[in-house]
């Protein structure tokens, strides 16, 4: 895993204390100093999936809706060599098949639960995201795709 760094910041590693700093050229420009945070997240993000690892859980609400990982898929080919699929079931006419990114893990501890672990938190996110789109929950009846403990506040109903 690696960070670009903008030209106008630097990096000095202390091996002693074992601690980095990030220090920029011009702390009275704004955009060097949101971008210092920026770029402070971002390696922290990396320092702790390398070292810890980053999961989401996606929570299936629906009748009938469940998940479960297949090795092989039907509609899609395989993006390298041994890759897992997400095989969704959510009130379409067909499953839908989803290539787990290369470096990450799926599973499902129940059919209902999908718990998505890998290093770089950004494609774990991002993989989260492009399964809860296929079914976005909705506020009348509180059924879909539901990410890292997300909740939604319910609509009333509406009476005549």
């Amino acid at each position: 895993m690696s960070v670009q760094l903008p030209p106008y910041m630097s990096l000095d590693h202390d091996k002693e204390t074992r601690k980095a700093s990030l220090s920029i050229l011009d702390r009275e420009e704004r955009k060097q100093r949101e971008m210092w945070g920026t770029t402070r997240a971002y390696l922290n993000n990396h320092i702790l999936g390398v070292s810890e690892g980053h999961n989401a859980t996606l929570r299936l609400v629906g009748v009938g809706y469940r998940a479960t990982i297949e090795p092989s898929a039907v509609s899609v080919k395989p993006e390298y060599p041994g890759q897992q699929f997400v095989s969704l079931k959510v009130g379409y006419s067909h499953p839908i098949e989803l290539g787990i990114p290369l470096g990450m893990k799926a599973s499902t501890p129940q059919p209902t639960r999908i718990l998505l672990e890998g290093v770089e938190k950004e494609v774990v996110y991002q993989f989260a995201a492009s399964i809860r789109k296929w079914r976005v929950p909705e506020p009348y009846k509180g059924k879909g795709i539901f990410v890292d403990g997300e909740t939604i506040k319910l609509k009333a109903k509406k009476i005549k």
